[in-house]
């Protein structure tokens, strides 16, 4: 029996947002940090349809005041 452990994207988009909205930061003011022409890739991360980067990762526990880990949503899964 082995136990995997998996990002959960959808949970860990949801805790970007609240993170955001707690550090007081809309998305264009994240967008402007980051440098993006657009806010796609931040939509993306808040929906769950991908995950920063490590670099951005690093940038969003820097801005939030947190670790990554507690950026990151991971569930443990057991496989047979």
């Amino acid at each position: 029996m082995f136990v995997f452990p998996t990002i959960d994207l959808v949970a860990t988009g949801k805790n970007i947002v609240r993170l955001r909205e707690e550090s007081g930061l809309s998305v264009r003011e994240l967008q402007d940090i980051f440098g993006f022409a657009t806010p796609q890739a931040i939509y993306k991360w808040q929906h769950g349809a991908a995950l920063p980067t490590i670099d951005n990762l690093i940038v969003l526990s820097t801005i939030f005041k947190v670790s990554m880990e507690e950026i990151i949503i991971v569930e443990t899964k057991i496989s047979a």
